[in-house]
């Protein structure tokens, strides 16, 4: 359990920060009110990404996979710009257009694969040191 609480909580601090820097390198679709209100935008965005990632990702995946099977696995790239998009579209103050969100979603997807590994070659380390 607090393997899963560790790992959530970083993946919400890091895809906070991949969200702000896909926001700072597109630049287009922000509001400067959220801009200005700091770190707790991009928060509160990455807090939601996590959430509808967990949520919503699995069954998109499940509804897609005809279009998953049939791209040899590309078409889970617009799935996850679709899931940061409608996260984005939650987040008040913050929006991207869809094709910028597939970019992030890129972005997410190397953070996220990152920080599993990283995370799965800790627990194995202290498992064997056990």
């Amino acid at each position: 359990m607090r393997r899963q609480l560790v790992t959530f909580l970083l993946r919400w601090l890091l895809n906070s920060f991949g969200l702000w820097l896909a926001v700072r390198l597109f630049g287009t679709g922000y509001d400067v009110g959220a801009i200005d209100a700091g770190a707790g935008v991009f928060l509160l965005a990455g807090l939601i990404f996590s959430i509808v990632n967990s949520i919503l990702r699995p069954i998109v995946i499940v509804l897609s996979l005809p279009a998953i099977l049939l791209t040899l696995g590309l078409f889970t790239f617009i799935v996850n710009g679709l899931m940061v998009y409608i996260s984005l579209l939650l987040t008040p103050g913050l929006q991207m257009k869809f094709w910028h969100s597939v970019l992030t979603g890129i972005i997410l997807s190397l953070i996220n694969y990152i920080v599993s590994s990283a995370v799965e070659l800790r627990y194995e380390s202290i498992r064997k040191e056990s």
